[in-house]
């Protein structure tokens, strides 16, 4: 897991990995042995049949987004985007940011869009328009990401590691980080209460 870079919404089923995931949350089962991902949802930014890339969306850092732009020595008064909390996105890179973001009309350098709603950035641009007030209406940040290599992804949805299910953008902006996890399993009509039962079917 977390090697190297690059189903139906709503169904518990391994068979997802039968089609791209690009825009879905994977959601950590409670048997996970992995603490990277124990408890975790990742939001899948690239999937294809070389492998996939993703950011962890509910894990917090020590870090709060004034200490990166200290670090990249960009000046931020505003308390609001100083005191906004930096999260691990994965093992991968653990030094390298990335900026998880709604689409606008701004274009910036080094993006990714991930669909008509999401784009991931790691150009400085951004983080300086962030730190004077003009970034995009709702973001992420992450320190990290997650990546699989060809066919590793697909192997552990058969081994029944993850859930997926289609990405809601108010759990990554909206849903406080110790609730992401429940609000990303009920999307699948799953109680997290009930989720064990899950565990180790095929």
């Amino acid at each position: 897991m977390a090697s190297r870079d690059p189903s139906n919404p709503g169904t518990p089923s391994p068979a997802a990995s039968a089609h791209s995931l690009t825009g879905y949350f994977l959601i950590a089962m409670p048997g996970m042995g992995d603490p990277n991902f124990a408890r975790g949802i990742t939001f899948i930014c690239q999937h294809s049949e070389d492998g996939a890339m993703g950011l962890v969306v509910n894990r917090l850092s020590d870090f709060k987004l004034g200490d990166v732009l200290r670090q990249m020595h960009m000046p931020c008064e505003r308390v609001e985007v100083a005191d906004a909390p930096v999260l691990v996105g994965g093992p991968v890179q653990p030094e390298r940011g990335f900026v998880l973001h709604t689409s606008g009309e701004r274009e910036w350098d080094s993006s990714y869009r991930v669909n008509d709603m999401l784009t991931v950035t790691t150009s400085r641009d951004i983080l300086a328009a962030m730190a004077d007030g003009h970034g995009p209406e709702h973001a992420l940040v992450t320190l990290g990401y997650a990546g699989w290599g060809a066919g590793q992804l697909e192997q552990e949805l058969r081994e029944n590691a993850w859930l997926t299910v289609q990405a809601d953008d108010r759990i990554l902006f909206d849903t406080a980080l110790d609730e992401r996890w429940g609000a990303a399993v009920a999307l699948v009509g799953i109680n997290p209460a009930n989720l064990t039962s899950y565990s180790g079917r095929a």
